[in-house]
């Protein structure tokens, strides 16, 4: 059963744009991470300032074998000094705060195709 682990960014009002670049800068490259089933970043539509990454997992050793990886440290700024992790480790944090939550599915429906 798949789990759900979601990422709540609080981002201050004129930052939106700036953590949707750098998302889409690094689009893909979680695809073939073991385990991975699927990603979607929310934008709020109202008045909030908390955004959702909202990644889906086959099964939580999946997910942590990620937050272990280098490819992990490299996206979220962690990367060294030189080479491909210098960009993200230069950047400040573009949110405020964050939460992470984590679910299981519990329910739900699908329409047929």
């Amino acid at each position: 059963m798949s789990i759900i682990k979601i990422n709540a960014i609080t981002v201050p009002a004129d930052s939106g744009d700036e953590l949707a670049h750098r998302f889409a800068a690094r689009a893909g490259a979680v695809d073939n991470q073991e385990g991975f089933e699927g990603f979607e970043l929310l934008q709020p539509t109202d008045e909030r300032s908390t955004w959702l990454v909202i990644t889906r997992w086959r099964d939580e050793k999946s997910f942590q074998d990620w937050v272990a990886s280098k490819n992990f440290g490299r996206g979220h700024g962690h990367g060294d000094s030189h080479g491909e992790g210098a960009d993200a480790a230069r950047q400040k944090p573009v949110g405020v705060s964050a939460e992470l939550w984590s679910y299981r599915i519990a329910g739900g429906s699908t329409p047929e195709a």
